[in-house]
């Protein structure tokens, strides 16, 4: 099951510039996959500037790139349902919304292809609620475990979206006639560090390796961030720490 705490933190990093300063920030805690037998790991994350409740997605794959198992997904995504996804009553209600290019590069490595043909969880086949949580509406620190125990060197991966920041490049006419598209935006961007099991307590910062298929038709990965803007800005800061157990 999945638990949430919120704590108050102050932090004087630049990437916290242009926050209010005169009262602390929320970080919103997760814990995910209490019931994991494996490698205990913190995953932390300041908001950017342009954060403003984005999906997003961490998981772990070896080192040749082999997709091991979701650490965390937003719920919206894991189960396709979002809250504003039915407006068929006049009002937005929760409702299944198809959304393939959320999280393509975590959904096509994840590699579990629902009926409809798309790389993306649905409401039959939704993420186990063990690896899901509320999207974080700012900083969070993720708690969590691996399934098995692991050893050796592992790379741990973050994709990150947010709907409709559109730039100069990515504007709503560069894909007319995709709809997929045309609800994302700037494509969503991946964060990857290799951590070595066996240092505990080492702590490893995420840094960018390329950003997803615009629409979700495939799970490339395009290592060109040139296009990106606020894209690079939602997230301000990842890092990953191994947390020693008894």
């Amino acid at each position: 099951m999945l638990s949430i705490t919120l704590f108050a933190f102050s932090c004087s990093s630049h990437l916290q510039q242009g926050r209010m300063k005169s009262a602390p920030a929320e970080t919103l805690v997760l814990q995910t996959n209490l019931g994991g037998k494996g490698v205990a790991l913190e995953v932390k994350m300041l908001a950017g500037e342009q954060h403003n409740h984005p999906m997003m997605a961490i998981w772990v794959e070896d080192t040749d790139g082999k997709y091991l198992q979701t650490l965390y997904v937003n719920k919206s995504v894991a189960t396709s349902i979002y809250g504003h996804g039915d407006k068929s009553s006049g009002e937005w209600l929760p409702g299944t919304v198809r959304r393939p290019a959320a999280l393509p590069y975590w959904g096509h490595q994840r590699g579990i292809e629902a009926s409809d043909g798309l790389f993306v969880p649905d409401p039959l086949n939704p993420v186990p609620d063990a690896y899901t949580g509320p999207t974080p509406p700012g900083d969070f620190v993720l708690k969590t475990r691996t399934d098995q125990v692991l050893t050796g060197k592992v790379n741990i991966l973050f994709e990150i979206n947010q709907s409709w920041d559109w730039n100069d490049y990515w504007n709503n006419g560069l894909f007319p006639d995709d709809q997929d598209y045309r609800g994302s935006a700037q494509p969503a961007v991946v964060y990857r560090a290799t951590i070595d099991l066996s240092e505990p307590e080492q702590e490893y910062v995420l840094v960018p390796i390329g950003h997803s298929h615009y629409s979700g038709a495939d799970g490339s990965l395009n290592p060109d961030l040139s296009t990106l803007t606020t894209a690079l800005d939602i997230a301000g800061e990842i890092k990953v720490r191994i947390i020693p157990t008894n």
